[in-house]
């Protein structure tokens, strides 16, 4: 199918338009997007009826969003539950049915998993996709890192794919240690990340030092899991934002899950984002998982939810993206790898105001993944068209009604039934 020169009468979220877009009743206008080339070539309001285009598309009011950033995933892990027996509940547990399964891996296995995983990813619009990877030995590279490296190669200008080393942090208790474990990731392409398992069953602080340091010599960017539990004591986020500004970190760092925030007392917690605020720190929520691991004991229903203080980080300008996590594994048995369910879990769990209009950004700003996040407000005038058309959903609704969607790369439709908004 050609591209459209133009989409017209695009439903924009107000964060994404420039500052004196024009507003009727309160609501901004809708959008005129022009394309060229494969990019966005302009936007403006559709303030008028306008030349007639013989390859413009009338979205009459649809919904169009940037393509999405699923910055937290699992694809070593994904599509296992099938093949495992009864999974105790809570994360240890899950860890435990994770660690024996290992058994059945092999390269092979693997690839198909997470291949399958991509796919899915692009077929909901999904641009660019964060995997972290279990790496359980000091000597010894997973079985399922290099299957990512590769996996990168083949969705190279489909799905950029960025791949984490999921690390026990006891594994950086030797400085000399964590620097070999850098150099490794280092090693494995500018796509690569260190990371690793930050818990107060394993909390040291020597540790988390030497990890930061050692990514800091080798010039790479962080990505860790972050107390991931409701104990009030967990120190994990405190401690990585002190010891940031300490070594004065030059890189990105994000931190997923971060749950213990909500079972801390107030003070305690806004004292920790307000560190947080002053470093290089972009927190991951994850509410799916955290909503079926936090709390999750068998035969009684949970008291405690596991989401953290997004409001909360928001509102101190902490850059704050939802994604997918695990997918159909002892971790989560739902998920699609569609972001979209993970903002729709959200927005129920945190009583998110106006989902589509604000918090729609919490899945497209892939600028909050890198070293240095735009100050200036976002944009699509420049980038390429790579964008997601809700067919059946409304502003008031959204994310309801999203499955069905029209996803445009580089204009041209990928997945989708874009014939209502052809010209007749």
């Amino acid at each position: 199918m050609k591209a459209p020169a133009l989409l017209g009468n695009a439903r924009l979220p107000r964060w994404l338009l420039p500052a004196g877009w024009p507003e009727r009743d309160g609501v901004p206008v809708l959008a005129h997007i022009a394309l060229e080339a494969g990019r966005v070539q302009s936007v403006r309001p559709a303030s008028g009826p306008g030349e007639p285009h013989p390859e413009a598309w009338d979205l009459a009011g649809t919904l169009v969003l940037p393509g999405f950033v699923d910055a937290h995933t699992h694809l070593d892990k994904a599509f296992t539950l099938p093949r495992m027996k009864k999974v105790q509940p809570g994360l240890l547990g899950a860890i435990d049915a994770m660690l024996a399964d290992r058994v059945h891996w092999s390269p092979a296995d693997v690839h198909e998993r997470a291949a399958r995983g991509l796919q899915w990813a692009w077929e909901c619009g999904t641009t660019q996709l964060r995997t972290h990877v279990d790496w359980w030995e000091p000597d010894t590279v997973p079985l399922a890192w290099p299957v990512m490296a590769e996996l990168a190669q083949e969705w190279a200008g489909r799905v950029r794919l960025e791949q984490v080393s999921l690390i026990k942090l006891p594994l950086f208790e030797d400085a000399a240690q964590a620097l070999r474990l850098a150099r490794q990731v280092k090693a494995t392409g500018p796509h690569a990340l260190l990371g690793g398992f930050v818990h107060s069953t394993n909390w040291s602080e020597n540790a988390l030092r030497n990890l930061l340091v050692a990514a800091q010599a080798c010039d790479l960017d962080v990505d860790l899991h972050v107390d991931e539990e409701l104990n009030a004591s967990a120190a994990g986020l405190q401690a990585t934002a002190r010891i940031l500004r300490e070594i004065g970190f030059e890189g990105r760092v994000v931190c997923g899950h971060v749950c213990a925030l909500a079972a801390q007392p107030e003070a305690e917690a806004f004292a920790t984002l307000d560190a947080v605020a002053r470093a290089p720190i972009t927190i991951v929520s994850l509410p799916a998982t955290n909503l079926l691991l936090q709390d999750a004991v068998t035969g009684r229903t949970p008291r405690l939810r596991g989401l953290t203080l997004v409001k909360e980080a928001r509102e101190r300008g902490i850059p704050l993206l939802f994604a997918s996590d695990n997918v159909q594994d002892p971790f989560c048995r739902l998920g699609s790898f569609d972001p979209v369910e993970a903002l729709g879990t959200a927005a129920l769990v945190a009583q998110l105001d106006d989902p589509f209009d604000d918090w729609s950004q919490a899945l497209c700003r892939g600028d909050w993944l890198r070293r240095a996040p735009a100050t200036a407000a976002p944009t699509l005038a420049g980038a390429k068209a790579d964008l997601v058309l809700f067919t059946q959903a409304d502003r008031h609704g959204w994310p309801s009604r999203s499955a069905t969607r029209v996803v445009l790369r580089e204009g041209r439709v990928t997945h989708g039934d874009a014939a209502p908004f052809l010209p007749r």
